[in-house]
């Protein structure tokens, strides 16, 4: 999807992104927050870009591509907003009725009646093959 001309790109991206560039599948070094390295355009590269924390507010993550010419020259860029929604599994982990978010008893398991621990069951048959 790069402009005619361009011959490489260099990647911007705020602090709540990561960004990996892969050539034929081997990664690159990730790009560093507000600063922009340089790839040369190559069939077959994948930007990869992700978040690892929920955001404050709508489109409060971007990543900018900048595409080059041949001696550097700008020719365009492009650019993506992003919003990191938080998901949390929360469960009855000390099997009282409650569900908590924050329960202690959450990363562990025992067995019992006065066990704790998620109990999660999982329909793994082929009823759509």
């Amino acid at each position: 999807a790069a402009p005619a001309g361009a011959v490489a790109f260099g990647v911007k991206h705020t602090e709540g992104v990561s960004v990996d560039v892969l050539f034929h599948g081997h990664a690159e070094p990730e790009a560093v927050a507000g600063a922009s390295m340089r790839w040369p355009l190559d069939k077959g590269t994948v930007l990869r870009f992700s978040m690892s924390r929920a955001s404050s507010e709508v489109n409060d993550n971007k990543v900018t591509v900048s595409f080059y010419a041949d001696g550097g020259k700008p020719i365009n860029q492009t650019g993506v907003f992003l919003t990191g929604v938080g998901i949390s599994l929360d469960v009855d982990a000390d099997r009282d009725g409650v569900v908590e978010k924050n329960s202690p008893n959450k990363a562990s398991w025992a067995w019992g009646p006065k066990g704790h621990g998620a109990i999660l069951l999982v329909s793994c048959d082929k009823e759509f093959p």
